[in-house]
Protein backbone atom coordinates (compact mmCIF):
# COMPACT_ATOMS: atom_id res chain seq x y z
CA UNK A 1 0.00 0.00 0.00
CA UNK A 2 1.26 3.45 -0.82
CA UNK A 3 1.56 6.26 1.69
CA UNK A 4 -1.12 8.93 1.52
CA UNK A 5 -0.20 12.37 0.24
CA UNK A 6 -0.88 13.78 3.70
CA UNK A 7 1.56 11.31 5.28
CA UNK A 8 4.17 12.01 2.59
CA UNK A 9 3.86 15.76 3.14
CA UNK A 10 4.11 15.36 6.91
CA UNK A 11 7.23 13.20 6.51
CA UNK A 12 8.70 15.88 4.23
CA UNK A 13 7.97 18.62 6.79
CA UNK A 14 9.41 16.53 9.64
CA UNK A 15 12.81 16.61 7.91
CA UNK A 16 12.89 20.36 8.58
CA UNK A 17 12.30 21.34 4.97
CA UNK A 18 9.55 23.68 3.80
CA UNK A 19 7.14 22.84 0.99
CA UNK A 20 5.38 24.92 -1.66
CA UNK A 21 2.48 23.90 -3.90
CA UNK A 22 4.83 23.28 -6.84
CA UNK A 23 7.05 21.07 -4.63
CA UNK A 24 4.00 19.09 -3.52
CA UNK A 25 2.86 18.62 -7.11
CA UNK A 26 6.28 17.59 -8.42
CA UNK A 27 7.24 15.29 -5.54
CA UNK A 28 3.92 13.82 -4.40
CA UNK A 29 1.39 14.51 -7.17
CA UNK A 30 -0.61 16.71 -4.81
CA UNK A 31 -2.70 19.36 -6.52
CA UNK A 32 -4.27 20.67 -3.28
CA UNK A 33 -1.47 21.33 -0.81
CA UNK A 34 -3.60 23.81 1.14
CA UNK A 35 -6.18 21.10 1.82
CA UNK A 36 -3.51 18.65 2.99
CA UNK A 37 -2.02 21.32 5.29
CA UNK A 38 -5.51 21.94 6.68
CA UNK A 39 -5.84 18.20 7.41
CA UNK A 40 -2.48 18.19 9.20
CA UNK A 41 -3.46 21.22 11.28
CA UNK A 42 -6.72 19.51 12.22
CA UNK A 43 -4.61 16.57 13.46
CA UNK A 44 -2.78 18.97 15.80
CA UNK A 45 0.38 19.77 13.83
CA UNK A 46 1.67 23.33 14.17
CA UNK A 47 2.44 24.48 10.63
CA UNK A 48 3.64 27.98 9.74
CA UNK A 49 2.77 29.60 6.39
CA UNK A 50 4.97 32.22 4.78
CA UNK A 51 4.38 33.90 1.44
CA UNK A 52 7.51 33.73 -0.72
CA UNK A 53 8.37 35.00 -4.17
CA UNK A 54 9.41 32.52 -6.85
CA UNK A 55 12.16 33.11 -9.40
CA UNK A 56 9.46 34.13 -11.89
CA UNK A 57 8.13 36.79 -9.49
CA UNK A 58 4.97 34.97 -8.38
CA UNK A 59 4.03 34.81 -4.70
CA UNK A 60 3.24 31.36 -3.30
CA UNK A 61 2.72 29.89 0.16
CA UNK A 62 5.59 28.01 1.76
CA UNK A 63 4.76 25.76 4.71
CA UNK A 64 7.08 24.72 7.53
CA UNK A 65 6.48 22.46 10.53
CA UNK A 66 7.03 24.33 13.80
CA UNK A 67 9.00 22.20 16.26
CA UNK A 68 7.60 22.11 19.81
Amino acid sequence: MTETQTAQILAHLKTGRSITPIDALNKYGCFRLGARIYDLKQDGHNIYREMVETDSGKRVASYTLVKP
